[in-house]
């Protein structure tokens, strides 16, 4: 057969009707090769959208905030849908919640922006949307998008009324000399009480009753309302488009197959396809390759103007490009960079090591690709003599450590080792020789083999915070007493209404770190709500506990904690490595010690043989004098005998003590 005869054939097959009706890219020298050839995915099957059409005076920049599960994901839904950027199904639920542990927890843990076009009195509007997560752990997050914005919404629950996070993130928008329009949320509950919520939110943040706008985010009832809001009450962004290029990256994605995708908010001029751009961060130069907004989804436009939010494509390769809080400018129009962000403050730290050695560098690759996303993990190499070569991470709580480990394991199939949560001490020295080693005379320990010995510091310190704790008034005595065991001081206490009761107390942050939250839900029935903030160091009788084996230290399980609860947290570790340890020939004391005194121990008694079954009758001395051989032997295998602890048994002990 021709060639031309193969072709014909070859083209008669793929039109048959066994095979769907896509579109389908086929070589240029096959007929209808070229015309044929559209992407029926991807975004350049888009229309470009003009974004000149809306000047500054036009858009409006704002953000979602309020307490956990008060419905910010339900309410930018609904906005969603009415100004057509999605359509409107019942299947619309957290549609800006797009990872997999979003879905899984019900919880918003990365903030989402969107762009809406709104029609209000004959005028075209820009709404730039980003919805923030509502978790303490995730407050950076938060701030991170109120620097991208001129006004917020803050929700508040009609049954729950104020909490500690919608406390906390007010102060932030207020800080910010942002717009605040206050939204109360869930009406249609039975149990709802506006007028109530209404009254605490004019007595705590001192906003007129008239000014509340009352919903109901799942209903759609009266949310057309709020848009209208915030385009009276919030102000256009104060820049302009002849002005020289200067972009805030304040989010970044990587994609495999374009590389860095970063979110930008101009703040002067315009950028588009072609451009060269420099950045502020690393002084490298780059050609932008596609520009465009969210809606929720990435479309291309020709343009970005000063005042609007979007995306910038432009061949960053490495991880390591796209710096959040970097400042982009055009290629010799250089301009004074952006203040960028504050960077975050690690509150627990923890080993994180892969389970297989081999998968040292896969992990590694997947650590940094996740950072990218996630700035406020910081990450230091780290090396354990039990597990191997891993990282030191920093997490702002305990649910964004658990969130970040389910998210490697999800997005890239990443087994880990995660140790039990730590928090950093620091320790003023008095050694000379200390303070020439490490060129300072106060030090910061985020791991216990550092912990400098007592006779060379004059004074350790462990970090606190101060904690606000928003409860029914019923559960008051409960929750003084929690606070009390957990070495707290009561600094104020403000009755928000005849019912609810706002509490702030001075916590040691290591006394929080694991289950705290757990604790205080369960004395209160789940009702009350807990936030805090970093509140600097203080002293503290701080004291390193090791862990002994037949007298030999574990350096994996030593452990800096309060000279208080030194007993309880020894003999709790015993128990825990009597469990774990495999038994021996031979018996193996198992010890917490401080210094040189032992403060708990557990025995772990040695496999043994009957060496006296054989005696049947007979005298006495015969039988003890088998069983003093027997001893003998133990004796000498105690003394030659290494105690190898096995990797397992190591990870139960080491990692979050759940069961405890």
């Amino acid at each position: 057969m021709t060639f031309a005869g193969r072709t014909a054939a070859w083209w008669a097959w793929l039109r048959s009707p066994r095979l769907p009706a896509v579109p389908l890219c086929l070589p240029p020298w096959l007929p209808g090769g070229p015309v044929a050839c559209q992407r029926p995915y991807g975004s350049h099957s888009k229309d470009k959208l003009d974004m000149s059409t809306y000047p500054v005076e036009s858009i409006r920049n704002f953000s979602i905030i309020a307490h956990v599960d008060h419905g910010k994901s339900t309410l930018a839904d609904r906005l969603l849908e009415i100004t057509g950027t999605i359509a409107k199904t019942d299947r619309n639920k957290q549609v800006l919640d797009k990872l997999q542990v979003e879905r899984e927890r019900g919880i918003t843990v990365k903030a989402q922006s969107a762009s809406l076009f709104y029609n209000y009195e004959g005028v075209n509007y820009l709404l730039n949307l980003i919805d923030t997560p509502g978790h303490v752990d995730f407050s950076y997050e938060v701030s991170r998008s109120l620097s991208a914005c001129q006004g917020v919404i803050l929700v508040v629950d009609a049954n729950e009324g104020i909490q500690a996070q919608t406390v906390a993130n007010f102060y932030l928008a207020f800080e910010a000399q942002l717009a605040i329009i206050p939204v109360i949320n869930k009406i249609d509950l039975k149990n709802a009480d506006p007028e109530r919520v209404e009254k605490q939110i004019e007595k705590l943040f001192d906003i007129p009753i008239d000014e509340c706008v009352r919903i109901s985010a799942k209903k759609g009832t009266n949310v057309e309302t709020v848009l209208q809001k915030v385009i009276e009450k919030i102000p256009p962004p104060q820049c302009n488009t002849a002005d020289p290029l200067k972009a805030l990256v304040f989010d970044s994605t990587f994609d495999h197959y374009r590389g860095v995708i970063a979110n930008i908010a101009l703040f002067g001029g315009e950028i588009e396809k072609g451009h060269k751009i420099i950045s502020a961060h690393t002084k490298k130069r780059y050609e932008v390759n596609e520009v465009g907004i969210l809606t929720p989804n990435e479309q291309p436009t020709h343009k970005l103007y000063a005042g609007q939010v979007g995306y910038v494509i432009a061949g960053m390769k490495e991880v390591t490009e796209a710096q959040i809080g970097d400042t982009l400018f055009l290629y010799k129009q250089p301009v004074e960079p952006l203040p960028g962000f504050k960077s975050a403050k690690p509150m627990v730290f923890a080993g994180m090591y892969p389970v297989d050695q081999t998968e040292y560098n896969n992990l590694k690759s997947a650590l940094e690709r996740l950072t990218l996303n996630d700035s406020s993990v910081t990450v230091h190499r780290d090396s354990s003599l039990a597990l191997g070569a891993g990282w030191r991470l920093g997490f702002l709580g305990l649910l964004h450590m658990e969130v970040f480990n389910q998210r490697l394991e999800q997005e890239y199939n990443m087994s880990v080792i995660l140790t039990a949560p730590t928090v950093p001490y620091k320790a003023v020295l008095s050694s000379a020789k200390l303070i020439k080693e490490y060129g300072k005379a106060e030090i910061t320990i985020i791991n216990p083999a550092q912990f400098p010995d007592k006779l060379s510091v004059s004074e350790y310190l462990e970090p606190t915070v101060l904690g606000t704790i928003v409860t029914p008034q019923e559960y008051i005595g409960k929750i003084i007493v929690l606070c009390q065991d957990r070495r707290a001081v009561q600094k104020d206490m403000v009755y928000i209404d005849e019912h609810r009761v706002m509490l702030k107390y001075l916590f040691p942050l290591n006394e929080i770190v694991v289950d705290f939250y757990d604790a205080l839900k369960s004395l209160s029935s789940g009702y009350a709500s807990f936030d805090y903030e970093d509140a600097g160091y203080q002293a503290a009788d701080l004291i390193k506990m090791d862990i002994l084996l037949n007298g030999n230290p574990v350096e994996e399980l030593a452990t800096i904690i309060h000279n208080d609860k030194a007993y309880a947290t020894g003999k709790f570790l015993c128990e825990r490595l009597k469990d774990a340890i495999p038994r021996q020939l031979f018996e193996i004391a198992i010890q917490a010690a401080i210094g040189k005194k032992i403060i708990a121990r557990e025995t772990l008694k040695a496999y043994r043989k009957n060496v006296v079954a054989k005696c049947y009758g007979g005298d006495i001395t015969r039988r003890m004098k088998l069983l003093k051989r027997q001893a003998e032997g133990k004796k000498l295998m105690r003394k030659i005998g290494n105690v190898d602890v096995p990797r397992d048994a190591f990870i139960r002990v080491l990692k979050r003590q759940t069961d405890k």
